[in-house]
């Protein structure tokens, strides 16, 4: 079960780490900040590039907390608010990932949370610094927290509709 648990922090974290440093840079095929502020312009936020550099840092930081096993209700809450935004975007396209669906976000959220649920193992630094176990509560707050700072982003960074 540890090592599972492993190599589910690994690679959902490290995937969190690639999508961030593309938003805020050229590396992993990122078309570096000023790529990322165009993205969120064009799905409807303004904020530019400190909208990219925010979610780039947060998918960072939420990545290399997974990857540690490090504080994980912290990166379960960062990880839903930033995969909340990507299904707010998405949402409009069904949730199938090749119609360019909010399917993979969802996941993305998903799995932190089911992390928080089950820990992040014995080879983690949560578990070395005697921060396990958590109550189910935590992992709800963690989860309604993540969702609910992604949809007052959504919200508070959304460009208004033009009127004609």
């Amino acid at each position: 079960m540890n090592t599972g648990l492993l190599i589910l922090r690994l690679a959902v974290g490290l995937l969190f780490v690639g999508h961030g440093i593309q938003k805020v840079s050229h590396r992993l095929g990122g078309h570096g900040i000023e790529g990322g502020a165009a993205e969120f312009r064009a799905d409807g936020f303004c904020g530019g590039r400190l909208t990219a550099a925010a979610a780039g840092g947060g998918q960072i930081a939420a990545g290399l907390l997974l990857c540690a096993g490090a504080l994980t209700p912290l990166a379960a809450t960062i990880a839903g608010g930033v995969m909340t935004v990507a299904v707010t975007v998405k949402w409009r396209n069904g949730l199938w990932v090749q119609n360019n669906g909010y399917e993979y976000p969802l996941i993305l959220m998903l799995l932190p949370a089911v992390l928080m649920l089950t820990g992040p193992g014995r080879w983690s630094v949560d578990q070395a610094i005697g921060l396990l176990p958590w109550a189910p509560w935590w992992a709800a707050a963690a989860v309604g927290l993540g969702v609910f700072s992604g949809l007052m982003t959504r919200a508070l960074l959304a460009q208004p509709v033009p009127h004609h």
